[in-house]
């Protein structure tokens, strides 16, 4: 009796492994149809399809298994039902049962279809017995019609899909990540940037100690000589050839910035 209980919780262990990784792989794949649907590409669907299968072929072989117990033979009882949450059963459901209730029981534990579902798979069980053969032909053929035009649409999107990606792949890189950085940091921050070399000293530019500005005189004119007093002078005293005319605006523009405008230039 313990040697076929160890043998019964090893099986299901192994299934239960099984099926959560199928579960993982289809959420997986839901995941990426709904999120990634723009970006996905062909090859990574068959991928996922092919991991799919790899899953489905794994738990067939563990349910074929010599060892693995036959569960068409055993048969689960409710020991206890209460209305109360289960935190434990929560766990284990992943939060979709809550409680081991009346009105859950029937739906978990059910070995056959619902009453309404099976009286519409016997009418159409009833109804392929009583259909002749030619009328089953001619529904065959119109079946394979439509899988056909399924399957052309289908390789069709999927010949212009890998069409397109090559073109996406082949299309020549021109811009680089690291320039753009290198860029964005001498702009922002400077970095890089070397310092201009004509930049003009402060202080002392004669050589002598104890002299600034121009000549090593304040105000920049105790080294000019005579000649070049007397050119600045004549400069400053010389009349403008300019005259201006200024007079104030008798009316204002209403978009002018000043109250006053220039009407001639002499």
């Amino acid at each position: 009796m313990q040697r076929e209980e160890k043998q019964l919780e090893a099986s299901l262990e192994a299934i239960i492994m099984r099926v959560n990784d199928l579960k993982n792989s289809i959420a997986s794949m839901l995941v990426k149809l709904e999120q990634e649907y723009e970006t996905l590409n062909w090859p990574t669907f068959l991928d996922n399809f092919a991991l799919m299968s790899g899953h489905l072929t794994a738990l067939s072989k563990v349910l074929s298994n010599e060892k693995c117990v036959a569960l068409r033979s055993l048969a689960v009882l409710p020991l206890l039902l209460s209305p109360e949450r289960d935190e434990e059963l929560v766990r284990l459901t992943e939060r979709r049962v809550a409680a081991f209730s009346h009105d859950h029981v029937p739906d978990l534990l059910r070995t056959r279809p619902e009453p309404e579902a099976e009286a519409r798979l016997a009418l159409i069980e009833q109804r392929a017995a009583t259909m002749s053969y030619e009328a089953a032909q001619k529904q065959v053929a119109a079946m394979n019609k439509v899988v056909s035009l399924v399957w052309d649409l289908i390789s069709e999107a999927r010949d212009s899909w890998d069409n397109e990606m090559g073109a996406r792949a082949g299309v020549a890189q021109t811009s680089s990540v690291a320039d753009t950085h290198a860029l964005v940091a001498a702009v922002g921050m400077g970095r890089g940037l070397k310092p201009t070399s004509n930049a003009v000293p402060q202080g002392n530019n004669s050589g002598v100690p104890g002299s600034s500005g121009m000549g090593g005189v304040p105000g920049g004119r105790g080294g000019m000589g005579p000649t070049q007093q007397q050119q600045l002078g004549q400069m400053a005293k010389a009349p403008s050839a300019i005259k201006t005319n200024i007079k104030a605006a008798s009316q204002v523009h209403p978009y002018a910035l000043q109250p006053y405008e220039i009407v001639r230039v002499k």
